[in-house]
């Protein structure tokens, strides 16, 4: 019987009318009562004596008075009553978490009934001078806490084929065996220059594409610093001033490859040509929406804890996967600090940058302000820094970084290159096994971490040959 519940031969009301008939008209302890209010026919009996219908002497189920049910202006009543409760309650707590800077995920599965399991599948596009080693170490953890797979260089390399387009035999293990499927990974972040139809090769058909960006103004800088001696367009600057000035004169009128690092760098790791474009024609406008369209998140350097707290709710990952201490940066001497006709040099010099750099900012904050907004943003950020405080505390010396003469640990001593001087940690003494690990993965530079990360996955194979360390 649509609308009604039978158990035992009792109606449950579930609307004013479920239970109703129209054709009984008895009298007895429903008298008075409304066609609506009125108990079922299958309930009364009929009295031989006095001629009229009355409710039986003895229940089906025990209980002392029949009560009649509630009307339904009262049943409405309730139930806007209890609403109404519902949100003053969330109302509540959304105002004491925003008063005590509480983080909101606790109330996820009360709001939405679920949550959503962590992404594992993630291509990082691992761009130049833009913290990313940073982000690396990140993904380089998620992976060794998950027990995940990682595509790392084969053999003794440390990035994926740079500075050519990636192809997918750059991967250890990534060609097939025989007859057998090709072998996917969880996560892929060592340098590369992007190429989907190659990535795709060895990337699972769900993954998610991430990639981070930089004000190009710092990041030439940094590049300049990095790859002074390396960089065929650097080398014979006497300083970036002297190189913005005429950058057309060391740049060259064939760059090659290695010139890449000095103009529109981010642009190339991008996959796209560095000089053959007019920065404001659409041709640069429709790569910028295929970029967008192609890449879930592009984080932003300049703004790396709020990169964070965004990139966690967006991977739907714990608040600890994404605490992290600054790799690969250098020490304050070794900055640079360039004259505003300078920066305006160049970011004339690299305007694709800026394009790409000023697109994926705009898109950032709009991400920003529709998963979290202000107030959420500024108190997860004050959680990620004194989280970062916390373990800097708990695990370094002097719970700070340190130059390379002050690292006794090889494994924790960074890459130096050029004119950068790379600082990085020594961890305290007499930390506990499970302590010292946590402190050691957050701590090791991106080479060392690859290596190990290499025996683990491949340990038959030699290990990475690491040269700087034996020198």
């Amino acid at each position: 019987m649509a609308g009604t519940d039978w158990v035992q031969n009792k109606c449950l009301i579930r609307s004013p009318s479920c239970c109703s008939n129209p054709g009984d008209r008895g009298t007895g302890r429903h008298q008075g009562l409304s066609t609506e209010q009125r108990p079922p026919s299958w309930w009364l009996r009929r009295d031989p004596v006095a001629g009229k219908d009355t409710l039986p002497a003895a229940d089906p189920w025990p209980r002392t008075e029949l009560t009649p049910p509630r009307s339904p202006a009262s049943v409405v009543c309730a139930c806007r009553y209890f609403q109404g409760f519902l949100v003053f309650l969330v109302l509540t707590l959304c105002l004491l978490a925003g008063l005590l800077h509480l983080d909101m995920d606790f109330l996820t599965p009360l709001l939405r009934g679920t949550t959503k399991p962590p992404v594992i599948n993630i291509m990082f596009l691992k761009t130049h001078k833009t913290a990313s080693s940073t982000v690396l170490n990140v993904l380089f953890r998620f992976t060794e806490t998950h027990n995940l797979s990682v595509a790392l260089p084969e053999g003794n390399r440390f990035h994926l084929g740079y500075p050519w387009l990636f192809l997918a035999r750059y991967v250890e293990g990534a060609e097939p065996q025989g007859t057998g499927p090709r072998r996917r990974f969880n996560i892929m972040g060592n340098h590369l220059r992007f190429n989907l139809p190659e990535v795709q090769k060895v990337m699972p058909k769900d993954t998610f594409y991430l990639s981070i960006v930089r004000n190009p103004v710092a990041q030439l800088e940094s590049s300049f610093a990095y790859y002074k001696e390396y960089v065929p367009a650097f080398r014979a600057a006497r300083n970036l001033s002297a190189f913005l000035a005429s950058p057309q004169t060391f740049y060259g009128a064939q760059p090659g490859l290695l010139n890449a690092y000095a103009r529109n760098n981010m642009w190339f790791d991008f996959g796209l040509e560095p000089d053959s474009m007019d920065a404001d024609g659409p041709a640069v406008r429709e790569q910028l929406v295929e970029l967008e369209r192609r890449f879930g998140l592009v984080l932003i350097a300049d703004y790396f804890d709020e990169s964070m707290v965004l990139l966690r709710h967006v991977l739907h990952w714990a608040p600890d996967d994404v605490a992290y201490f600054p790799l690969n940066a250098r020490s304050p001497r070794a900055v640079a600090h360039l004259a505003p006709c300078d920066q305006e040099r160049a970011r004339r010099w690299c305007a694709l940058d800026w394009r790409l750099y000023e697109h994926f900012n705009r898109t950032f904050w709009a991400r920003v302000d529709a998963e979290l907004g202000a107030r959420r943003l500024r108190a997860e950020v004050a959680q990620l820094r004194a989280r970062r405080a916390e373990l800097s505390r708990l695990c370094l010396q002097d719970a700070a970084p340190k130059n390379k003469s002050q690292i006794t640990d090889a494994q924790l001593l960074p890459y130096q290159s050029g004119e950068a001087d790379i600082l990085g940690y020594q961890l305290r003494l007499g930390l506990d096994n499970g302590t010292r690990r946590l402190c050691q993965r957050l701590a090791t530079p991106e080479l060392q971490y690859m290596a190990r990360l290499y025996s683990l996955q491949f340990p038959g194979k030699p290990p990475k040959n690491i040269q700087f360390l034996k020198g």
